[in-house]
Order: structure tokens, then C-alpha cells, then sequence
């Protein structure tokens, strides 16, 4: 609970975050992204930790960790700081979540295991969904530091019950060594392709350095691979993917991490710098989002365990993208009954999404590599999530800096020199309008209106970008089937 509330609790406070320490648009960004990007390269080395030593010992490690993580961010006084503390706090994460669900499949029988997904799916999606919520509360009536300072009494909470609870288990096919080049290619791929897509708009989409960035990463993806079927003991077995529905399952996860966290990264400005509304308002407005996905969870479960994956994942994904066209529609006055019908419906899709990735993808691998497959399931949503904020906001930068100029001028206001102009778009990308100390009443209602009209008309476009990514998405789900290894029961592969 404690890393999925953390990847959209901070959301909420981003606007918080960047009054405070004065951050800019790109600053924010990387908030979320050093967490989903440490998450995302380290989480399939973690399940191989946990194969190889245990995954009680790992969970125990990764709860400890991210609870002095969450501290340290906490006291932080410079963006550089939070970010740096957010990198590790993605670190001890990673050491979480496949060692939970290794536990889980570890613990219960066949009959039971798909019922003890199914809640661990549920715990994974409401707290995804109801960390903008429990963030809102926080920020207004506290302060953003207790967004984390929360994770550290839990932290504790769970040490005390995973020591006199949680039994060990290790597999029995465990591996012996650990790919060192295949975690540095990843991680350097990984990093370059975000960085590029995160620098894109300050650099430009035609220049030189932002194709260098891309070329660079693309070259480590393949390098990555290449060296994946000449190491021993890979990092990732790519014979894994020669199941097409694990393969499926896996690109579902991050199509639909880039519809959902990139179209959730905007929508908390929306609310509270273009509708004024206080953080725990804006929280209380994503409410039928959260309650939605607590109430479609189980039930998703119950529909996958009758029907199979296949027909609930493309329905799931459908929901998504009408709903991220529907937010495409929002206008600034848009009223709290149209947008709770959109972010319901996109609660309702996520669901089953959330609660069937973890059986197609777990169950179509061998059961000597599931806690590799279970990694790479959250592997596959966290780099979702990261590309999904990376390449949504990068439509979003374009957009805004492409529109401003000619709605300022066309709004009568005083022309701006090309440095305004690019402080102008910045806070604009976030919902803000760009108004000077003095600057007379009259004139601060044409600039608001002016940066109101641009980022809806940026965030229209990311969203409809979304939808699009969610409407492929649908067509991956069509490939996706129930795997051979989804009964697989307590004690299977462990001694």
C-alpha cells in the first residue's frame, strides 16, 4: 500500500511542492519520475533477491528503507534534495512489491491464491487511486512534508507485523549470480529515453540533442537484449517472452500506466490552479475515481476467475479511453458532476486492468521464474507511469509554447521579450497564471484568462493523446489468456 500511494499521493502536493521550494515545470516532473524510474529498474532485480534470499528478508529490508526515505524527504529543503530522496525511496520500494506478491503465491493454496490476488490487486489499485485524496488532506491541513512523514509510523507498523507474521520462503531454482551489465544497460537506456523526452521541449523536438539522447537509449535497449541471451543467469529471461499473452500483459500494464498517470499528473492542476480549488477538495473531487476502483477491483476478480482475462482487460481499457476523452472535453468551468462522470468511468476501466495483468502475466511464466515475472509486471507499470508523465507532459510543454504567443497577443496584452515568454509558458504549463507584482486588476483577468485558455487547450491534446494510447491498448488486451501456472498453489517451487 505503502509504494502505490506513494506514486499519486505526491501528486497532490506537487503544486505545494514547487510554491515551496520555488522548482520549475521539469523540477515537478522529475519528483515522479527518479520515484517510477528507480522503481522500474530495480524492481525485477529485487524479485531476484527475493528468489535468491528470501523474500521476507527482502520485504523487511524495503519497508525500513523506504520508511528513512520517506523521512529524509521530508526534511528536505531544496528540490535537488527531494528528488535525490525520492530515487531511494523508489529503491526500497522496488524491494517491496515483488516480495509481496512472491509471499502471496508462496502462502496460498490453489483454491485461494486467485481470491489473495484479487485483494492484493484491490490494495494496489485503491491506493493508487487514494493517494490524491489522502495527499489533499495532508497538504491543506498540515503541510506537504506529511505526505511523507506519514510513511514512517506505517513503516514501522509493518516491520513490527512482518517479523511475527510473514513466513520465509525461497525458491528452489533460485539464481546464484546477478547480471550487473544487464541492470546498468537498462538503467542508462531508461534514463536517456526519459531525460529526452522530459528536456524535449526546452531543447526542441528537430534538435540534435534530443535525438542524440533517444539514439543513445535505443542503442542500450538493443545492447540490453543482445546481452540478455549471452549472460548465465539474464536479468530478464527473454524467453519469457515468447508467451504471447505474457507479452501482452506486460505492454498492456504500460499502456495503461501511461493513459492513467500521465492524464492523473495534469488533472491535479486542473483542479486546483485552474478551478481554485484547495488540495483536499481537489482530492475529494477524484473520490469517485478511488471508489470506483475499490468497488470494481473484486469484482473484476470474480468476472476474471469466470470469463478468463481476455473479455474484462479489453473492456477495462474501452472504460479508459472514453473517459480520457471525455477529460480531453473539460473546460475551465466545467461543473463537478461532468468531471466526476469522467474520472468514475476511468475508475471503473482501471480496475479489472489492475487486478487481471497480475494473473496473466505471473501465470503465463514458469514457476521458477515468478518472481522475476512478478517484478517485471510492476517493472512495466512503473516505466508506464514514468513515460506516461515524460511524454504527456512533453505534449503538453509543445502545446503550450506553440499556442501562448499568439493568444497573449490576441488577448491585447503588452508583447513579451523571448525570456518572458518562456517563464510565461512555464507556469502556464501547470495552470498558473504568469502575473507581476502591481500588475492592474483588468490586466490580471485577461492574463488568467489567456493562461486558463492555453493549459486547457494543452491538457485537451495529452488527453487525447491517452486516449489513444488507451484505445491500442484495447487490441493488446484481445491477445492476452489465462496461463497455465495461474493455479499454481502453496509450497510449488518452494521449500
Amino acid at each position: 500500500m505503502m509504494v502505490a500511494l506513494d506514486g499519486t499521493i505526491v501528486a497532490i502536493a506537487n503544486p505545494a511542492i514547487q510554491a515551496d521550494l520555488k522548482a520549475s515545470f521539469a523540477d515537478v516532473q522529475w519528483i515522479t519520475n527518479g520515484y517510477f524510474l528507480a522503481l522500474a529498474v530495480a524492481l525485477i532485480t529485487a524479485g531476484k533477491l527475493g528468489d535468491r534470499f528470501g523474500h521476507r528478508q527482502t520485504f523487511l529490508i524495503g519497508v525500513v528503507g523506504f520508511a528513512a526515505a520517506s523521512g529524509a524527504i521530508g526534511l528536505s529543503s531544496s528540490i535537488a534534495a527531494v528528488v535525490t530522496f525520492r530515487v531511494l525511496q523508489g529503491l526500497f520500494g522496488a524491494l517491496l512489491m515483488p516480495a509481496a506478491l512472491g509471499l502471496l503465491r508462496a502462502t496460498f493454496p490453489a483454491e485461494k491464491l486467485n481470491m489473495a490476488i484479487g485483494i492484493w490487486g484491490m490494495v494496489i489499485g485503491a491506493s493508487t487511486a487514494g493517494g490524491p485524496i489522502l495527499g489533499g488532506v495532508l497538504v491543506e491541513h498540515v503541510n506537504w512534508q506529511s505526505v511523507f512523514f506519514i510513511n514512517v509510523p506505517v513503516g514501522v507498523l509493518a516491520l513490527v507485523l512482518g517479523v511475527l507474521i510473514l513466513l520465509d520462503h525461497r525458491a528452489e531454482n533460485a539464481p546464484r549470480s546477478f547480471d550487473i551489465l544487464g541492470i546498468a544497460l537498462l538503467s542508462a537506456a531508461m534514463f536517456c529515453l526519459v531525460w529526452a523526452l522530459i528536456k524535449a521541449p526546452t531543447w526542441g523536438w528537430g534538435d540534435g540533442l534530443t535525438w542524440t539522447f533517444i539514439a543513445v537509449s535505443l542503442a542500450g535497449f538493443v545492447l540490453f537484449a543482445v546481452w540478455e541471451t549471452k549472460v548465465k543467469e539474464p536479468l530478464i529471461p527473454l524467453a519469457l517472452f515468447r508467451s504471447v499473452a505474457l507479452s501482452a500483459g506486460v505492454v498492456l500494464m504500460v499502456l495503461m500506466a501511461i493513459a492513467f498517470m500521465g492524464g492523473l499528473f495534469f488533472v491535479t492542476f486542473y483542479l486546483q490552479n485552474v478551478h481554485g480549488m484547495s488540495p483536499i477538495d481537489a482530492g475529494l473531487h477524484l473520490l469517485p475515481l478511488t471508489g470506483m476502483m475499490i468497488v470494481g477491483s473484486p469484482l473484476a476478480g470474480a468476472m476474471i476467475t469466470k470469463l478468463g482475462p481476455r473479455v474484462p482487460l479489453a473492456g477495462g481499457m474501452a472504460s479508459v479511453a472514453i473517459a480520457m476523452f471525455g477529460m480531453s472535453t473539460l473546460e475551465t468551468d466545467t461543473g463537478s458532476a461532468v468531471m466526476s462522470l469522467w474520472f468514475a468511468l476511468l475508475g471503473l476501466g482501471l480496475a479489472p486492468v489492475m487486478v487481471g495483468a497480475t494473473e496473466v502475466i505471473v501465470g503465463n511464466a514458469p514457476m521458477e521464474l515468478s518472481g522475476v515475472a512478478g517484478g517485471l509486471q510492476q517493472a512495466a507499470m512503473q516505466i508506464g507511469g514514468s513515460l506516461g508523465t515524460a511524454v504527456l507532459g512533453a505534449v503538453m510543454a509543445s502545446k503550450v509554447d506553440g499556442d501562448l504567443a499568439a493568444n497573449w497577443k490576441g488577448a491585447g496584452l503588452p508583447a513579451l521579450t523571448p525570456a518572458q515568454l518562456d517563464q510565461a509558458s512555464e507556469a502556464v504549463q501547470v495552470g498558473v497564471p504568469p502575473v507581476a507584482k502591481g500588475t492592474p486588476e483588468a490586466i490580471v483577468a485577461k492574463i488568467t484568462d489567456v493562461a486558463h485558455d492555453t493549459f486547457i487547450s494543452g491538457m485537451s491534446l495529452a488527453s487525447l493523446v491517452a486516449a489513444g494510447v488507451a484505445v491500442v491498448a484495447v487490441f493488446v488486451a484481445l491477445l492476452t489468456k489465462r496461463g497455465a501456472n495461474a493455479e499454481a498453489g502453496a509450497g510449488v517451487g518452494h521449500i
